[in-house]
C-alpha cells in the first residue's frame, strides 16, 4: 500500500508540476464533455453560495494596484485586501474590522515579485497572468480547516456537480528547515469526507506553504485538483481551489501587454491594434461584475493602443539586432549578454529579457547567462549608490504583540486630542497638550516590559495622545512627553506610528519610566504646523490638477513632510510648462482667498453618492473624517449642491490648516514620469516657495545677460570659450536649483539653444583663426616635404584646424606644429602626407615628440595629437624634425 500511494504521489507531483501542456493534450470529441458554463455563471454561484448558505457578506473586487502596501506590485490574490486583519493592523474604527465571514471575486496579477505566472503563460492551459480569484475568508475565529473543507467539497460537488473521483487532495507535509510539522489535521478531514487516501497526498512547502511575499501573513494550505484525464492513464490536473490557514506569520503590467503584442503579431499574425481591439470585448465579459471597466473603457483602449504601437517599433528594432548578432556566432556560441541588456528594459529598446531569451530559445540560441547576471549585480550597484537613503525602521508591534495586546483588554489608543488646536485672533495656532497614562513599555527588539532605564530607546504605549501617527501620507509627528511632578525631565519622541489600532511612541528615556506613570504630551508645534500647511497645500494641488487637466485626473498617492510634499497623479502626457503654471496659480488664487477649512467627522455611508468626493482606493474608519475647503462639510455632503465638483473635498485622517491663507504660497519644484500615465510632482509652500520664486527670477536674469553677451559677439576664441562654460555652469544650476519647475523648463530649454549658439560662435572664431595662422606659417616656411614649426593656439582644437589647413593647402607636406601653454605645458599636433605613408604615421610622430616632453599622445596614421611640459621648445621641435627625417 506504502510503495503505490508513494506512486501516486510521483505520479500526481509530475502532472501537477507539467500538465496540461498544449502538445500533451488528449483530442478527445468536444461533445463527449457537457458544455462549459460562462464565468459569470460560475462567478455567480460562487458568490451566492456563501452568501446564502452560510451567511457571507459579499465585498467587492479592490484595484489591482495595491494602496498603501509597499510590498506588492499588484494584487495577486483574493486575500491582500484583507491584509490589516491577518497581521492585526486594521483600524477598529473601520468597516473592515468589523468582517466576519466574507467572499469575494478579486481581479489577480501574477507577473512579478513573489507569485509570478508569467513564464509559464502560453506553455500550459492552467497558467495566466491576469484572472478572478473567487474567495471566502473567515476572521476573528469564525470557522477553521474543517469548516473550510466541508463548504469548497459541497459546493464543488454539490453546487457545480463535480464527479468526486475526478478530484484529488494535497496537504502540506511539513518543512524541518522552517520548523513547520505537518498538516496532518488537514489530512483527517478531507478522510473523514470519503476522499480515498490514494488521491490525498502530501507535499512540501513549495507546493503547499502559501505566502503572499517575502514578509506578511503565511501557512499550510490544501488544494483540490481536477483530473482532466478522468482516471484513464496519468491524471491530467487542473488546481481548482486552494484553502490558505494563515497560521504564521514571516518577516510588474507592460511585461504582460508586451509579450502579449509579440504573441499575436508574430504566432497569430494579428494586424497592428489588435490588442486594444480587444477591450471592448473585456468590457462586456466583465464589465457587469467590474463597473470601472466600463467606466475606463475609452481610456484603457487607447493606453493598450499607444503601448502596442510603441512597442511594435522597438520589437522590429530588436529583431533585426538579435538576427544580426546571431550572424556572427559560431554553432556553439552563446548570445552575448552585453547585446541582450542593451535591448532590454534596463537599456534602450524596451525588451524585457525574458521576452529576449524567449526569442533566442526559439531560435535554439543559449543565452550568457552568467555575464548577465554580472550585468544585473553591476547595475543594481549603480542603483543602490543613486537611491534615496531609505529611513531606519523603527519600532514595531507584530501580530503577536497586538494579539497579547487584544487579550490583555487593552483598548485602541484615543488620538482624538491630536485634532485639538484652534486659530488664536492673532493667526497663530495654539495646540494644547494631552494628559496620558503609560499603559504598555517595549525595549528596541519588540519586547515587553515593566520599566525602561536612562538613555534607553523604547516604545510606548499611552491611553490617549495627541501626537499624529504616520498615515495618509502625512509623516508622524514629533515632540516631547515629561511626567507628571517632574517637568524638568523631557522624554524626546522621535516618531509615532499606528499599529492595529495602537499608538506606539518611539522615545529615548533619559530617566526610569514605569508602567502606570502619568505624563503629559507636546507636539513640536513648528514641524505639526509645517505637515499642516503641506496637507492642505496637497488638497489643494490635488484638486488644481483636476480643474486644469480634467476629472479624469486621480490622485496615486502622496506624501508630505514639513520640508515639501509629494504627490502622485495619472495624467495621460507629461504636464506642460503651461500647465504648471495654470496650476500654480489655481493654487494661488484659493491661498489668497483664506478661505476656511472644515472638518467633520461623518457616517461613511454618507460619502458613498456625493458627486466629484475624492478618495482613494483604501479602507476608511467608520465615521470617516471629512475635509472640505471653503464649505461646510454638510453642504458638501448634499448631493444636491454640487459643491464637491467646486471646491476640494476629500475623506482625510490627518491634521490640516483652518484657513488656507497659511499656506503662503505654493511652487512646483519638480515633476517626472514614474511610468507611462503616472507624474510625481514635488512642491514647497511658504516661505520655501517665496525663496524658489526668487531663484528662479535670479537665473531668469543671468539667462537673459548671457543672452545678451552672445548677441555682442565676442572679439577671440578664449572670450567665446569663457562664455560657453559659463553657459554650462548655468545650465547646471538651472537643472539643480529649488526653483518654479515651469520655469525651469523654459529656462533650460532658452539655455541649451544658447549654448548651441555659443558653440557654433566658437567654431567659426577657430576657423577663423586657423586660417589666419595658416597664411601666416605659408608665408614663413617654402614648398617642401616638412613644416615643423610653433603658433599660438588657445585650445588643440585649434591648433589641429590650423594643422589640416595647411595640410589642404600643401597636400604634399607633413605638418607638426606645437603651441606653448602657461605653466610650461605644451600642445602637439600633427598631419602625415598621404605620400609619406605607410612608413611614415601621425601617431608615432606625435608619440616620440610628446614622450619626449613627458606628456602622451594619441590619434591614427593620419592625424594625431597629444600634450607635454618643456622649457626647451626648440629641443622638441629638433627631435620631431629629425624624426621626420628619418621617416621620409
Amino acid at each position: 500500500m506504502a510503495a503505490s500511494v508513494a506512486a501516486a504521489a510521483r505520479r500526481l507531483r509530475r502532472a501537477i508540476r507539467r500538465s496540461p501542456a498544449w502538445r500533451g493534450l488528449s483530442h478527445r470529441p468536444l461533445s463527449s464533455e457537457p458544455p462549459a458554463a460562462k464565468a459569470s455563471a460560475v462567478r455567480a454561484a460562487f458568490l451566492n453560495f456563501f452568501r446564502d448558505r452560510h451567511g457571507h457578506r459579499l465585498v467587492p473586487s479592490a484595484s489591482v494596484r495595491p494602496r498603501g502596501d509597499p510590498s506588492l506590485l499588484f494584487v495577486n490574490a483574493g486575500m491582500n485586501q484583507f491584509k490589516p486583519i491577518f497581521l492585526g493592523t486594521v483600524d477598529p474604527r473601520s468597516e473592515m474590522a468589523g468582517f466576519r465571514r466574507v467572499a469575494n471575486s478579486q481581479k489577480c496579477v501574477r507577473a512579478g515579485g513573489h507569485h509570478n505566472d508569467l513564464e509559464d503563460v502560453g506553455r500550459d492551459l492552467s497558467h495566466h497572468t491576469f484572472f478572478e480569484m473567487l474567495g471566502n475568508w473567515a476572521f476573528g475565529g469564525e470557522y477553521f480547516k474543517e469548516e473550510a473543507c466541508n463548504m469548497a467539497w459541497e459546493l464543488l460537488t454539490q453546487v457545480y456537480g463535480i464527479p468526486e473521483e475526478r478530484l484529488w487532495i494535497s496537504y502540506f507535509d511539513g518543512d524541518p528547515k522552517a520548523g513547520l510539522d505537518p498538516d496532518l489535521e488537514t489530512r483527517d478531514i478531507w478522510l473523514s469526507l470519503g476522499v480515498p487516501a490514494s488521491r490525498v497526498l502530501s507535499f512540501g512547502p513549495q507546493e503547499n506553504f502559501w505566502e503572499m511575499g517575502d514578509t506578511g501573513p503565511c501557512g499550510p494550505c490544501t488544494e483540490i485538483h481536477y483530473d482532466l484525464a478522468g482516471g484513464v492513464g496519468a491524471p491530467q490536473l487542473v488546481e481548482l481551489w486552494n484553502l490558505v490557514f494563515m497560521q504564521h506569520n514571516r518577516l510588474v503590467l507592460r511585461r504582460i501587454l508586451r509579450r502579449a503584442v509579440r504573441f499575436s503579431m508574430e504566432i497569430l499574425k494579428a494586424p497592428p491594434g489588435f490588442l486594444g481591439s480587444l477591450v471592448p470585448v473585456v468590457v462586456e465579459t466583465l464589465g457587469d461584475a467590474y463597473p470601472e471597466l466600463q467606466r475606463n473603457s475609452a481610456q484603457i483602449a487607447n493606453l493598450v493602443s499607444e503601448d502596442e504601437a510603441a512597442f511594435l517599433a522597438s520589437l522590429e528594432r530588436g529583431r533585426r539586432i538579435i538576427d544580426r548578432t546571431l550572424r556572427t556566432l559560431g554553432p556553439s556560441d552563446m548570445f552575448p549578454a552585453e547585446v541582450a541588456w542593451s535591448l532590454s528594459l534596463c537599456g534602450d529598446l524596451g525588451l524585457p529579457l525574458d521576452m529576449v531569451e524567449l526569442m533566442l530559445e526559439e531560435k535554439g540560441v543559449q543565452l550568457d547567462s552568467a555575464g548577465l547576471e554580472r550585468l544585473a549585480q553591476e547595475e543594481a550597484q549603480h542603483r543602490a549608490r543613486q537611491a534615496e537613503p531609505v529611513q531606519k525602521q523603527g519600532l514595531w508591534l507584530d501580530v503577536h504583540a497586538l494579539g497579547e495586546l487584544q487579550r490583555q483588554g487593552v483598548p485602541p489608543t484615543d488620538d482624538s486630542p491630536k485634532y485639538n488646536y484652534s486659530l488664536r485672533p492673532s493667526g497663530s495656532y495654539e495646540f494644547g497638550t494631552c494628559e496620558a497614562q503609560v499603559l504598555q513599555l517595549y525595549t528596541e527588539d519588540g519586547t515587553a516590559v515593566a520599566s525602561v532605564g536612562k538613555g534607553q530607546r523604547c516604545g510606548l504605549l499611552l491611553d490617549r495622545t495627541n501626537f499624529y501617527a504616520e498615515q495618509g501620507g502625512q509623516a508622524s509627528d514629533r515632540g516631547y512627553l515629561v511626567r507628571a511632578g517632574q517637568e524638568d525631565v523631557l522624554f524626546p519622541v522621535a516618531r509615532a506610528q499606528v499599529c492595529g489600532g495602537f499608538i506606539l511612541h518611539e522615545a529615548v528615556a533619559p530617566e526610569c519610566l514605569r508602567l502606570g506613570d502619568q505624563v503629559q504630551l507636546h507636539v513640536d508645534e513648528a514641524w505639526r504646523l509645517g505637515c499642516m500647511a503641506k496637507h492642505t497645500a496637497t488638497h489643494l494641488l490635488n484638486w488644481a490638477l483636476r480643474q486644469t487637466l480634467g476629472p479624469g485626473t486621480e490622485q496615486q498617492g502622496s506624501h508630505l513632510n514639513p520640508e515639501q510634499l509629494r504627490l502622485d497623479v495619472t495624467t495621460q502626457t507629461p504636464l506642460t510648462p503651461e500647465q504648471l503654471r495654470a496650476v500654480e496659480n489655481t493654487v494661488q488664487e484659493a491661498v489668497g482667498q483664506d478661505e476656511a477649512v472644515y472638518m467633520e467627522e461623518v457616517p461613511l455611508a454618507l460619502t458613498a453618492q456625493v458627486p466629484g468626493l475624492r478618495s482613494l482606493d483604501e479602507v476608511y474608519p467608520d465615521p470617516v473624517r471629512v475635509v472640505s475647503v471653503g464649505v461646510p462639510v454638510a453642504h458638501a455632503l448634499d448631493p444636491a449642491s454640487q459643491a464637491a465638483l467646486q471646491t476640494s473635498v476629500e475623506l482625510c485622517c490627518g491634521t490640516h490648516l483652518l484657513r488656507t491663507g497659511a499656506v503662503g504660497d505654493l511652487v512646483i519644484i519638480g515633476d517626472r514620469q514614474l511610468s507611462k500615465g503616472t507624474t510625481r510632482l514635488l512642491a514647497v509652500t511658504g516661505e520655501q516657495a517665496q525663496q524658489a520664486r526668487e531663484l528662479g527670477q535670479s537665473l531668469a536674469q543671468e539667462v537673459k545677460a548671457a543672452t545678451e553677451r552672445l548677441s555682442l559677439g565676442s572679439r577671440d576664441v578664449a572670450e567665446a570659450l569663457r562664455l560657453s562654460k559659463d553657459i554650462g555652469r548655468l545650465i547646471e544650476a538651472v537643472e539643480t536649483a529649488v526653483m518654479p519647475q515651469w520655469q525651469r523648463r523654459e529656462l533650460l530649454a532658452t539655455v541649451k539653444m544658447l549654448q548651441r549658439r555659443a558653440n557654433t560662435a566658437i567654431r567659426k572664431l577657430q576657423m577663423g583663426q586657423a586660417a589666419k595662422k595658416t597664411q601666416e606659417l605659408l608665408e614663413r616656411h617654402s614648398k617642401g616635404p616638412l613644416i615643423v614649426d610653433t603658433v599660438s593656439a588657445e585650445s588643440l582644437s585649434v591648433l589641429v584646424k590650423v594643422v589640416r589647413q595647411l595640410c589642404e593647402q600643401a597636400p604634399s607636406t607633413s605638418v607638426l606644429l606645437l603651441s606653448p601653454q602657461p605653466m610650461g605645458k605644451v600642445l602637439c599636433a600633427c598631419q602625415v602626407a598621404q605620400g609619406a605613408m605607410p612608413t611614415f604615421t601621425a601617431e608615432a610622430w606625435a608619440l616620440a615628440v610628446c614622450s619626449h616632453m613627458g606628456g602622451k599622445a594619441w590619434g591614427s596614421r593620419v592625424v594625431a595629437q597629444g600634450t607635454g611640459s618643456t622649457t626647451d621648445l626648440e629641443a622638441a621641435l629638433s627631435i620631431a624634425q629629425t624624426y621626420a627625417l628619418s621617416q621620409l
